[in-house]
């Protein structure tokens, strides 16, 4: 029998952009040493034993950028992939981060590099479509800069 599971995260990092008009969106590329070398993506990162999915995605965040987000949402949206390997579908719990205007990313050794933006561009760039429907997803529900009439369903602490 084929398994579900909870394993993964992703969260996308987001700033205002200058002029305070919309959000610039960090990319950041797979350093060379590393599965999925030189691919664009979002942070992604596994729960460890015991962790809540939300707490996973915040403590990636510090350890792939050191960014610690000024707002972090639960992005309503829940991806799923085949692992055909060990032959299980894995859930990915998606979550945004939103930084300072200026937050300067200092990346893990997972990364070589990072980029900020606009979030067409990011959509673009990203290597993974789910990434882009994510972007849109976090475009539409904090356009404002908070979650509006669904912030106290979206926002995590």
């Amino acid at each position: 029998m084929t398994a579900v599971v909870v394993r993964y995260v992703d969260v996308y990092v987001a700033r205002r952009r200058r002029g305070g008009r919309g959000y610039e969106i960090l990319v950041l590329r797979r350093a060379p040493d590393r599965t999925r070398a030189g691919s664009w993506e979002a942070i992604h990162g596994s729960i460890e034993r015991g962790e809540r999915p939300e707490r996973a995605a915040q403590r990636e965040l510090r350890e792939e950028t050191g960014l610690v987000p000024a707002r972090f949402y639960n992005l309503s949206r829940v991806e799923a992939f085949y692992e055909h390997a060990p032959g299980r579908i894995v859930l990915i719990p998606a979550f945004a981060a939103l930084v300072a205007a200026g937050a300067a990313v200092t990346l893990s050794g997972e990364h070589d590099r990072g980029a900020w933006l606009t979030p067409a561009r990011a959509a673009r760039r990203f290597v993974w479509p789910r990434s882009a429907r994510a972007v849109a997803d976090l475009v539409r529900l904090l356009r404002g800069g908070s979650a509006g009439t669904v912030e106290d369903v979206l926002r995590v602490g």
